[in-house]
């Protein structure tokens, strides 16, 4: 028997081990794929392949029940001792399976679709987090809940999440709209459209996304048409809050567009990447810090 399938087979010996404690009721969720997840009980052991699941995990409760993560799972500090079983890109199926998981919550566009596939066809039960909107965030966490059995907890930090997002909206919705470009690479240039969350960020903030209704949620676009479009304020993530000073290079090349809003006025921005990146509570203070970096571009507006 091929490894993987007889680590697969002393997983389900296990499970069958532990008929004989107390019986408890199935619980199901539907995921960000549209499926209906369940499980025969709560999730006792459970595999992140997400650094954004690993923090939502944590939010909702189940911070002690993961067992495996991937490269970057760094928050809470907690996280940075959980065992690790690869990236994005590779993971380690056999590490996974020795895990034994009862559960394993996957990046849907982010982690190899052929492995995760494979994962399926081993019979592990997978759970696909992408939230694109804000209001996805919270659903997350009271689906996570749900699943793990922590639902008292999950739900006080969901409900925590959409008071803060609603306070921020409320600030910031009456205010003069301002048109951004947000910078996700240099060479190619590459924005984000409108389908993702952090142009739903944007718009939290009265921030209008100047390449929203492009067609690839991460499209290359070029120099002329960002010219063209004369945004009032560039954004660009940095690579968290311990090299704040690292992408300032990337805006170097807008330098000789005086003729852009956003470079006259130097609105240029930089915002903490670990907040806006990952789909998890911490996106609040990323929207936090957006909202006062476009706040800031309306304050430079001649009078």
């Amino acid at each position: 028997m091929p490894p993987i399938q007889a680590l697969l087979a002393a997983s389900l010996l296990l499970g069958a081990s532990l008929t004989a404690l107390p019986a408890q009721a199935a619980v199901t969720a539907t995921d960000d794929a549209g499926q209906a997840v369940t499980l025969a009980q709560p999730a006792r052991r459970i595999v992140s392949l997400a650094p954004h699941v690993t923090e939502l995990i944590y939010a909702a409760g189940g911070g002690d029940r993961i067992v495996g993560t991937v490269t970057y799972s760094d928050y809470p500090h907690e996280a940075r001792d959980i065992p690790r079983v690869g990236d994005n890109k590779s993971l380690d199926l056999e590490r996974i399976a020795a895990l034994k998981p009862d559960l394993i919550v996957v990046w849907r566009h982010g982690n190899a679709q052929k492995q995760t596939d494979r994962l399926r066809a081993l019979g592990m039960p997978l759970f696909f987090s992408e939230p694109r909107r804000l209001e996805s965030i919270p659903e997350n966490l009271e689906k996570l809940g749900t699943l793990m059995g922590t639902s008292t907890v999950a739900n006080r930090a969901a409900a925590d999440f959409r008071q803060q997002i609603d306070t921020l909206r409320k600030t910031y919705a009456s205010r003069p709209p301002v048109t951004v470009f947000y910078q996700v690479w240099q060479q190619p240039l590459m924005t984000l459209n409108g389908q993702h969350l952090i142009s739903d960020m944007l718009a939290l903030c009265g921030g209008r996304n100047l390449f929203a209704n492009e067609t690839p949620l991460v499209p290359t676009v070029s120099t002329e048409a960002v010219v063209a479009g004369n945004p009032e304020v560039m954004l660009t993530a940095g690579m968290g809050a311990t090299r704040p000073d690292r992408p300032l290079a990337d805006f170097t090349m807008w330098e000789k567009w005086k003729q852009v809003t956003a470079v006259a006025r130097n609105n240029l921005f930089i915002v903490d990447g670990d907040l806006v990146n990952r789909a998890g509570p911490r996106v609040v203070r990323g929207a936090e810090e957006i909202c006062k970096d476009i706040d800031i571009a309306r304050s430079r507006r001649p009078r």
